[in-house]
Parts: C-alpha cells; structure tokens; sequence
C-alpha cells in the first residue's frame, strides 16, 4: 500500500512491497525500459560488521552508489533512521538494531524487449526471458524484472519462479502460479529428475566429442563472479576446495572456424557454472566480457555489477537494431516524473553508471525436462551460423 511521510516540510507518497507494479510506471526511449524513479523505504537489520560504525561510515562503506556528502544530508534529514528515530551523523550503530532508509528510487533500466509467453497453463507460466532482464526482485531492481513486467503488462499474481537464470541470459524460465506447483518442481529439480538444456556460441573450434567439465565453482558474491577450482595433479583430496562440486556436459552442435555453437547440460546449478566451465575449456562464450578479461578492481567503488564494470572497461556493444527483437514501442512524450531535490540520480531516470544499451550474454536456456513435462523456448537468432 502506498503511504504518506513529512520530510522537510514535503508531504511524499512512497510504497511499499505491498504496491504492484503498473504499466504506466513503465517509460521506454530508444529501445529502452525505464522505471518512473519512485519514494521507497529499505529496511536492514544491523549486521555483526557493522556493529561500532558511525552511522554514515556504515552506509558510506557498504552502499557506495551515493557519495558520502548525500548520506550526512540523508541522516540530518531524517530519511535514514535507527529504530525509527533521528540519529546525528556520529551516532554509533549497534548488533540487530533496525535502520531505515527512505529515498527517491531510481531502477536500473533493461531492454525493452518484450517478455513472450510461451505456454499458458492453469498452474505453470512459461515465458521467453529477455537478456538484461532481472527474473525476481533483488537488489536495484523491483519492477524492472520479469515477474514486475509480468505483473504489470498481463496482471500474472502471484508467480513462483522454479528457476532462476542470470540477468544477462535470455530463454526458458518456467513461472509456477501457486506455492504448492512451485515446490513440487523444485523436489524434482533437487532429486536430480529434471534435465537442463542451454545452448551458447564460444570463441574458437570447440571440440567434436562430448566434453564433461567436472569442476568446483566458487562464487564471491563481493566481487559478482565465480571461480573454478580442482585438485592437484598429484590426486590430492578435493576436500580442502571453497568451491561446490559442479559437472557440466558440453556438445558441439556447429562451427565456422571463428565460433562454435555449443549445447550446455548443466547437472548441477552454480552461479555462473556454464560460463566459467566454458572458460575453464579455452572456450568462453564469445561475446562474455567478465570472464574474458581481467577482473575490474572499480566496480564496487562504482556500485556496479561485475557484468556491468566488465562491459564498461571494453569498447561499447553496437546498438541493437528493432530488427533483434526490441519492442518499437516507444513513450517519449515528456512525461514527467518527480524530482526530488536530495537525490543524487536525479533529473535522470536511470541512476548513475547504468546507461543501458546492454547486449545479452550468447547464452540462452532451450529446454527443460521432468518426469512427465517437457517445456521448450525457440532459438534465438545467433545461434545459427551462416
């Protein structure tokens, strides 16, 4: 539900979880899906490293999308709290206490391809995910992702996804429409009972033969990248390894000498596990700046995404043409949003550092299989060679 709060003589109306995305929250420019920017409030619990800080080193630390100078004001105002009282900017946190912030929230944007529904059922969902396109709700985004334009566009509520696919990877994602269908498909996936089907397009010749990575992925959530490990050469114990087993199968379905076409069986699901199993080959997927270059030490000053710091330190994508699938509807007619004269984003839709324009991994999810269901997703149209 939407709410009302007095900040510096400005009565603001702000939502909550509560509030369903709408179709008019959308603007699209020039292939583009932005989020009209809108008043939130972000509610943590004090973590154990936080505890000692000054309340403004802790957000200065730890969110470091806005500069230091907008988090004093942001305290002196009142739009960030502990226990739901103004504090000074020396005040010092402590373990579990709750503290608030209340600001103008501005979305990230995505493509604004469309996000097609593939099969309609009465209790499972099925669409094609476009890349860039967040699946839930998580960090920056909330209804810049498939289940908000879901919500907004066909009125789909509530929706459980089984799956989960990265931002930048685009197919199959399959949606169940009530708690009990999307626990009965998650027993199956973590029994092992369902099959997994992606196909990518890497750099090089890869191999004719079936080849089977069996590796430990390590995911640092800090840095937003995984890592493969494996033993020694020597047969030493794997056990000392960070890392969780991961096996994936790769097959090589076509090549023009410069790329091939590669069909990608996961059998386990890491974060990031077919990307880097496919650099561990010699062959990444050939359009994956992350794990083709060195990391980008910046991205977290800049409050970005290890994909987006990536993208940012090589030369920009070329712009995708309506021809590739963008929507050509377009909503560029002055309409106005609020401007919130504390907000470091504004008068841009976009927060700072994500300028759109992204282009989605070659990595698309073609199929999924269990006991007594198959469902299916079209190729997308660089996956064929000629």
């Amino acid at each position: 539900m939407k709410r009302k709060r007095k900040i510096e003589d400005m009565e603001i109306v702000w939502q909550t979880p509560a509030n369903p995305p709408e179709r008019h929250d959308y603007i699209f420019r020039n292939g583009i899906r932005y989020v009209k920017p809108y008043y939130f409030e972000f509610i943590s619990h004090v973590k154990n490293r936080w505890d000692g800080k000054t309340i403004v080193d802790l957000f200065s630390d730890e969110f470091k999308g806005r500069p230091r100078d907008y988090y004093e004001s942001a305290v002196k105002s009142g739009r960030i709290q502990v226990d739901g009282k103004n504090v000074p900017v020396s005040y010092v946190v402590q373990s579990s206490q709750k503290i608030s912030h209340f600001l103008h929230r501005h979305e990230p944007p995505v493509m604004s391809w469309d996000v097609e529904i593939l099969c309609e059922e009465p209790d499972v969902l099925t669409v094609c995910k476009p890349a860039s396109v967040p699946v839930h709700p998580c960090g920056q985004y909330r209804k810049n992702t498939v289940v908000g334009i879901l919500q907004a566009e066909y009125g789909f509520a509530p929706l459980f996804p089984v799956h989960r696919l990265d931002r930048l990877v685009s197919g199959l994602l399959i949606l169940a429409r009530s708690a009990s269908r999307a626990d009965l498909f998650r027993q199956q996936i973590e029994s092992g009972a369902v099959q997994k089907r992606y196909i990518a397009r890497v750099i090089g010749v890869f191999p004719d033969k079936q080849q089977a990575v069996n590796a430990n992925v390590n995911y640092n959530a800090r840095e937003g990248r995984s890592t493969v490990e494996v033993g020694d050469n020597q047969g030493n114990s794997t056990a000392s390894l960070k890392g969780k087993a991961a096996c994936t199968k790769f097959t090589r379905v076509s090549t023009n000498g410069k790329h091939s076409i590669v069909l990608c069986e996961p059998v386990t699901g890491r974060t990031h596990q077919i990307r880097v199993h496919l650099q561990y080959t010699g062959h990444p997927i050939a359009n994956d700046m992350l794990y083709q270059t060195e990391f980008v030490s910046s991205r977290s000053a800049e409050g970005l995404s290890a994909d987006r710091a990536a993208a940012k330190s090589c030369s920009p994508p070329e712009p995708i043409s309506l021809e590739n699938g963008i929507s050509d509807t377009e909503n560029d007619s002055n309409e106005d949003f609020s401007i919130d004269p504390m907000c470091t984003n504004c008068p841009n839709l976009a927060p700072k550092g994500y300028e759109g324009n992204e282009e989605g991994l070659w990595l698309h999810c073609v199929k999924y299989s269990g006991p007594d269901w198959i469902y299916e997703c079209p190729h997308p149209d660089w996956a064929s060679l000629s």
